[in-house]
């Protein structure tokens, strides 16, 4: 068995921000050589998360209306009181999940026919890191 691993990096503009990053995946599945095995996808950060889903600006906008409604951004949090003000980002992070784990096949990614890879900051506006490691042979 094999292992690979690269990072993605780039830097968010906006403090909640969705990215997809499913032709970068693919294209680090491919450099790594492995035929079969799994992909593990993880954000480098606390305040954000890593996804699959439907490609769709719809589909995201209610993912963000919804986000907004069980964890708003103006919320009275605990965490606040330690002198941040992004505990809204951490709880919005733990809804979406952490990290995702990919099937290859065949030396590609093995997705359903809408299933899309994203990142999902929540208190962005700075430099971004996204561990991509490959196991397999």
């Amino acid at each position: 068995m094999k292992s690979f691993t690269e990072y993605l990096r780039f830097e968010t503009k906006k403090r909640q921000e969705f990215v997809r990053i499913t032709d970068e995946v693919s294209d680090i599945v491919r450099r790594s050589g492995v035929a079969e095995g799994l992909v593990l996808v993880s954000p480098m950060h606390i305040t954000a998360a890593v996804y699959v889903n439907d490609w769709e600006d719809g589909l995201i906008h209610d993912f963000q209306v919804w986000l907004e409604q069980l964890a708003p951004a103006s919320g009275d949090y605990r965490h606040h009181q330690t002198g941040e003000d992004n505990a809204d980002a951490h709880l919005k992070r733990t809804l979406m999940g952490h990290q995702v784990v990919l099937p290859i096949t065949k030396g590609k990614l093995d997705l359903g026919p809408w299933e899309q890879v994203f990142y999902a900051e929540f208190d962005g506006r700075r430099g971004k890191r996204v561990v991509v490691k490959v196991i397999g042979e």
